[in-house]
């Protein structure tokens, strides 16, 4: 291959998003080791971190009925060649080796790593949904994206959710 020409076998990175949260145990250290944990992932090198966040946990997305301790909350931009599903798999991975159980829905967790965004992707599949089918509903969730991909958040989307308790940890 003369020099210069672009490898058509090298993929290029994907930006992806990606939602940490905890609420079991140190949450914060967790949430601190995931971010630690993503950016060990092979073909996959985290881009940007967002502060920590406090709130309060949601129970099939109300925030009036509460479920367990308080939940610390970041989301991190990832660069990764891992097609979508492989990174969803690595995600469960690092919840499986955190201790994440899975006793009900919306159970308390040592760990929680939702797929938000796959760059453009849009993915419907009976493992998969991107974007993620309700970050669109949680100030855990928007408010920290917000915070490093302002792009993707508006106003109205962060309006639509400020009744939801949601403070940065120092």
């Amino acid at each position: 291959m003369p020099a210069g020409e672009p490898r058509s076998d090298v993929a290029l990175p994907v930006r992806a998003y990606v939602a940490i949260g905890a609420n079991l145990g140190d949450a914060q250290a967790s949430v601190r080791q995931a971010m630690q944990d993503l950016d060990q992932l092979a073909q996959t090198r985290v881009a940007q971190r967002s502060s920590l966040y406090r709130t309060a946990p949601v129970v099939s997305g109300s925030a009036d009925q509460h479920s367990g301790p308080v939940y610390t909350n970041a989301v991190v931009a990832l660069d990764t060649t891992l097609p979508a599903l492989e990174l969803l798999t690595q995600l469960q991975a690092l919840e499986q080796a955190a201790g994440r159980e899975r006793p009900y829905r919306d159970a308390p967790r040592t760990l929680d790593l939702d797929l938000l965004l796959y760059g453009q992707s849009r993915i419907d599949s009976a493992r998969l949904t991107v974007p993620h089918p309700r970050m669109w509903l949680r100030a855990f969730v928007l408010v920290p994206l917000a915070e490093i991909a302002p792009a993707l958040v508006s106003p109205a989307q962060l309006d639509a959710v400020a009744g939801q308790g949601i403070e940065r940890l120092a």
